[in-house]
């Protein structure tokens, strides 16, 4: 076993002292391999460097070109463009001619619209190409003329050529001075854009306000509907698109002159249809001229009118100016145009509200007064909506003032009228039969007139607003019912005083008490169950004035009757013998009778009580004093009398009926009896009638009904 192990060992050995020759030998051929690889690379570096030698001429004419290349691409590409737009502005121009014939002979609406947005459309695209020239045409001409320098001064190109270029650079410049200006300013696109002003121009004449005054008189009221749309929905995108194209081609003021002319001339065209010719007065004098009539009538068209053009026609042209020109200039233009539209129209109704203002304070204007200044409350915040806004801030303001304008007067000609009536001592004698005044008449049913529904609630704001203007802000406010309340009250207690004036100037003794009988008793009736009562209310008008005409009521009766009656005193007669009493007897009844008779007389030609029912109180209480005591008289000392020489109990009933209710008068002064019911009672129901029709009749300006003659 030692001997094969040994062996083994042997072999391995030998084998790998074999391997050590084989890659000895390996080695060997190698560095023999390396040593003629070296001689090669040496000789390959050899010829290379030649190579290099000879070729760095050529890298560096290859370095040259490409510089040359660049920037002759650099001119080139914007030549090459500009050329283009050239070609394309050409072709643009063409089709605007044709378009533009195709436009003058198409008369149908719709599609004249149609072929108007097409031609529009051509303008935008010709524009924009020769801006697109105008842009680029300066650029390659500098980057051409930076190659002509770069060949002119490095050589890289032969004479002839650099020549030809510097040619096209002299020629293109020519072109820019001349053609690109004449292209935009006095070329095709200036042509279009006269045409496109002239279709603006006609196209927003063709928008009108439609069933405003067309059917309807100058005087009838034409109901105030929602503002409509002016114009189709073609229309109004055709002139957004022109009204567009005309600003981007600097002919914005030229668009704008055109759209506020054409639509304030349509705007007032649609207000004059209403036949507003009460405008043409608005100065205070002229107005002072006018006819009460004529004025009232003014008026009422003014507050309709008014109301029509603001939510109606500058409604209407406020949406259309939003819609043709909200896209100009981000939508700071087109409110600066509809304010000058609307400033023209409006100032026309401002001046004559202003007038009407500032003219005289008579005291009928007081109520129209009332209905312009509600009217424009009930219009505030709809104004401020449609003239909202920096560009509206004047008329806003104007609104205010014209407010402001109508408060105070309203304010002046109320306080005024109380003033007249305190102060209204004309000299004249009072009324002679005891009569009403005029002016009481006048100012009760003034008064009634104010505390209606229709007008107390103006009155009450108007005098609210000047308290606060007066007292500011933070003053102590009374309810609109006190203030308006107080005001009237000032009004009665001015013509209670004008009332005991005019009383204590009469000599007769009776007349003052039938005058303030008269007097007080009708503001009484006047006024209860009225608006006019409740406000005062129901205790300051018994207080005021039913007491005082029951309290005058007895004093007439005290002072004609009073002294008749106590003609028939008993007490004197128990004082003479019975030879005397006859005489005394006779010579009382006598003078009783007589003093009727004076009285009656009186009555009939200097007493009057034009109420009936009033009236009719009176007699029975004149009845109630007289027969009785007259009845008695007679039961008394009948026996002494011849009755058939004297009137009867009932004949003196009688008379009195004749007294108070009518009768028939000899040339002597007797009272002829008759029945009641005569013409002379329908007379009073027919002047009571014609008095009660009187009371809503309108306001005259006369200044009969404002004195007392």
């Amino acid at each position: 076993m030692e001997i094969r192990e040994d062996d083994s060992m042997l072999i391995k050995l030998e084998s790998a002292c074999s391997d050590l020759k084989n890659l000895l030998q390996t080695s060997i051929s190698m560095d023999s391999s390396l040593e003629k690889m070296d001689k090669s690379f040496d000789s390959f570096q050899e010829t290379l460097t030649t190579g290099s030698r000879r070729v760095a001429h050529l890298q560096s004419l290859s370095i040259a070109t490409k510089a040359l290349d660049t920037r002759i691409n650099r001119a080139v590409s914007p030549a090459l463009s500009l050329l283009d737009n050239f070609k394309l502005s050409e072709s643009l121009q063409r089709k605007l001619l044709d378009l533009s014939s195709k436009l003058s002979d198409a008369k149908a609406p719709n599609k004249r619209l149609k072929r108007l947005k097409k031609y529009v459309d051509c303008v935008d695209k010709l524009n924009v190409a020769i801006d697109a020239i105008s842009q680029e045409c300066e650029p390659t001409i500098q980057k051409l003329q930076e190659v002509v320098e770069f060949l002119s001064r490095t050589k890289a190109t032969d004479q002839y050529r650099t020549l030809r270029l510097k040619e096209t650079l002299v020629t293109l410049k020519a072109l820019y001075e001349t053609e690109v200006d004449a292209m935009r300013f006095d070329g095709l696109l200036d042509e279009a854009l006269m045409n496109l002003q002239d279709e603006l121009e006609v196209l927003l004449l063709q928008l009108r306000h439609q069933n405003i005054g067309e059917t309807q008189g100058g005087g009838e009221t034409v109901e105030v509907v929602a503002a409509a749309e002016l114009g189709s929905e073609k229309e109004v995108e055709v002139l957004r698109q022109i009204s567009e194209t005309l600003a981007n081609n600097d002919c914005l003021d030229i668009g704008i002159e055109i759209y506020v002319k054409v639509r304030y001339k349509r705007a007032a065209k649609a207000l004059m249809r209403l036949n507003p010719d009460y405008l043409r007065a608005y100065t205070p004098e002229e107005i002072d001229k006018m006819e009460w009539e004529n004025l009232e009538t003014a008026i009422s068209l003014w507050i309709h009118h008014f109301e029509l053009a603001v939510k109606t026609v500058l409604v209407s042209e406020k949406n259309l100016a939003g819609q043709v020109l909200g896209g100009i200039m981000d939508g700071l233009i087109w409110q600066e145009c509809f304010v000058k539209i609307a400033d023209k129209i409006m100032a026309v109704f401002f001046r004559f509200g202003e007038g009407i203002a500032r003219s005289r304070k008579e005291p009928q204007k007081l109520f129209k007064l009332l209905d312009m200044f509600d009217s424009l409350e009930k219009m505030k915040d709809e104004f401020s909506e449609v003239f909202g806004g920096e560009a509206g801030a004047d008329i806003c303001l104007r609104f205010r003032e014209l407010e402001k304008l109508l408060v105070h007067a309203a304010c002046k000609v109320f306080w005024e009228f109380g003033l007249q009536i305190e102060g209204n001592q004309d000299g004249f004698p009072p009324p002679t039969g005891g009569e009403i005044p005029k002016l009481v008449r006048y100012a009760i049913n003034y008064l009634k007139y104010l505390a209606t529904d229709t007008y107390s609630a103006a009155m009450a704001k108007v005098l609210r607003t000047e308290q606060i203007w007066k007292a500011g802000i933070l003053s102590k406010r009374e309810s609109d019912e006190n203030l308006l309340k107080n005001a009237i009250t000032n009004v009665m207690e001015a013509i209670q005083r004008n009332v005991e004036a005019k009383r204590s100037r009469y000599k007769d003794k009776v007349l003052p008490h039938i005058f303030a009988m008269n007097t007080y008793w009708y503001i009484y009736m006047r006024t209860r169950n009225s608006e006019l009562g409740k406000l005062l209310g129901e205790q300051y008008m018994k207080k005021r004035y039913k007491i005082m005409a029951e309290e005058s009521a007895y004093l007439y009766q005290k002072q004609a009757w009073g002294s008749l009656v106590s003609l028939l005193d008993k007490e004197e007669m128990k004082k003479v013998n019975k030879e005397a009493i006859g005489a005394m007897v006779k010579g009382k009844i006598e003078a009783f009778l007589d003093g009727c008779n004076e009285v009656a007389q009186r009555h009939k030609s200097s007493y009057g009580i034009p109420d009936g029912d009033l009236r009719g109180q009176i007699r029975e209480a004149t009845v109630n004093l007289v027969v009785p005591a007259y009845s008695e008289f007679l039961s008394s000392y009948g026996y002494v009398l011849q009755e058939k020489s004297y009137l009867s109990p009932e004949a003196m009933e009688g008379l009195l009926g004749q007294i108070y209710g009518g009768g028939e008068w000899e040339k002597d002064g007797k009272v002829v009896l008759r029945r009641r019911g005569s013409r002379n009672r329908i007379e009073e129901r027919q002047s009571e009638s014609v008095e009660q029709s009187r009371e809503m009749r309108q306001f005259r300006r006369s200044k009969s009904n404002t004195s007392d003659a």
